[in-house]
């Protein structure tokens, strides 16, 4: 099983850089880049909500659930 991070799919749908998404929610690009690789061990409520509120989406549109059986 894993969480997918789809944070590069809002991205593009909202044409907005890595750069000026960090710069809105007070995150490092390196930590951002981190979260939207998909290789963060967890991320923040806090930031899981500024993300949601700066890109206009709900935390599913951004984190995804799949079973690998």
């Amino acid at each position: 099983m894993a969480i997918i991070v789809n944070l590069d799919v809002m991205m593009a749908k909202r044409k907005i850089s890595l750069n000026e998404l960090s710069e809105r929610i007070d995150i490092t690009p390196a930590n951002l880049s981190i979260l939207k690789t998909g290789k963060a061990k967890a991320i923040r409520f806090s930031t899981l909500e500024a993300i949601c509120h700066e890109l206009q989406c709900q935390p599913g549109d951004i984190l995804e659930f799949r079973d690998d059986e």
